[in-house]
């Protein structure tokens, strides 16, 4: 069985793993011990703790695993609200007119303006299924039940959510977008860069970032072109994400310039879709394919598989409740798959 559940201590080789094949320009999973196993201790901590008042430094971690072969496919994550502590930095693209009627002039020139508008916001992150599990649409399932997770613990996060996608670089890490940056302001390379800031050290981008606007049009050809496209590997979780709804409102990132796109949470399609059904154990012959999850949270466990949906309950395995460790009588979150 596949499923996707808290990740704990004992996954720590696995999500090293995860951080190697990642590759160039995944800041979040760093190839750093330490920073690894912070992060594993601080989901470890926010899935521990029963009640939240607000949404606040909370880090949630989880992996999906091959209960079978104990096997672990992917991770993705969830960050309750970023830029608390440490500034969270994106560009926002603009515009300026420069007009003159006496001259007859008018130009309309596109802008990059370093920003923080993005604080407090919740965020989807960390999604990586590693290559020999991309099959089966695990892909969508290691995405998607992150959203059940929000609408079942919605006091746990912010009314927004964003996500970061990852933008054009080539295979060894360079990036048009911050080799314009590099050669005018900041002298450190791509790879480099990015490794600071997924180990926590952000303050060059105080220091070296340009502070005043940039105008698109004195970037080289190479670096406009990348503006707020995604890398061809993560196109596939882009348009999974807007067929939930979220849509690109001009935010980018301030390294390799791949769009940053939000929603509201409660109008995301997962969300508003899905529903609290009573759990019956029978057969399932037939049936279609539901994501659902428990309604745990230490002990939380979601997947995909074949249910038969009534007004008021729902009908799943033997084989499929012991996963969710659930019993007839229980109840789940159900959204379609």
């Amino acid at each position: 069985m596949i499923i996707i559940r808290p990740i704990r201590a004992s996954d720590y080789e696995a999500l090293y793993q995860c951080a190697v094949e990642s590759g160039f320009g995944f800041t979040s999973l760093p190839v750093d011990e330490t920073l690894l196993n912070k992060r594993i201790s601080r989901a470890e901590q926010a899935f521990s703790t029963p009640k939240v008042e607000f949404p606040g430094e909370e880090g949630y971690l989880f992996v999906m695993e091959n209960t079978e072969t104990q096997d672990i496919m992917g991770v993705s994550g969830i960050e309750a609200s970023v830029g608390l502590s440490d500034a969270f930095w994106h560009y926002r693209l603009g515009k300026e007119v420069h007009h003159s009627v006496r001259h007859n002039v008018h130009k309309e020139l596109e802008t990059l303006t370093l920003c923080n508008d993005y604080t407090g916001v919740s965020e989807l992150c960390t999604l990586f299924l590693r290559e020999p599990y991309r099959v089966n649409r695990n892909g969508r399932a290691l995405s998607k039940f992150r959203l059940l997770f929000m609408a079942e613990f919605k006091e746990r996060f912010a009314k927004h959510v964003i996500a970061e996608m990852r933008g054009i670089s080539d295979s060894e890490g360079n990036s048009p977008f911050w080799s314009w940056l590099q050669k005018h302001f900041f002298g450190m390379d791509f790879s480099y860069a990015d490794y600071l800031t997924g180990i926590g050290d952000k303050t060059f981008i105080f220091e070296l970032m340009p502070r005043l606007p940039i105008y698109l049009c004195l970037l080289d050809e190479a670096a406009q072109a990348v503006v707020g496209q995604v890398h061809e590997n993560t196109t596939p979780a882009l348009e999974l994400l807007k067929s939930e709804g979220f849509r690109f409102k001009g935010y980018v990132d301030i390294f390799d310039a791949g769009p940053t796109v939000e929603a509201e949470v409660r109008q995301l399609r997962t969300v508003k879709s899905s529903v609290i059904r009573t759990v019956k154990i029978g057969s399932v012959e037939g049936a279609e394919t539901h994501l659902m999850c428990n309604r745990e949270l230490s002990s939380f466990r979601a997947l995909k598989a074949k249910a038969i949906l009534e007004e008021e309950q729902i009908i799943i395995s033997e084989r499929t409740a012991d996963a969710l460790f659930l019993k007839t009588g229980d109840t789940l979150r159900v959204a379609p798959f």
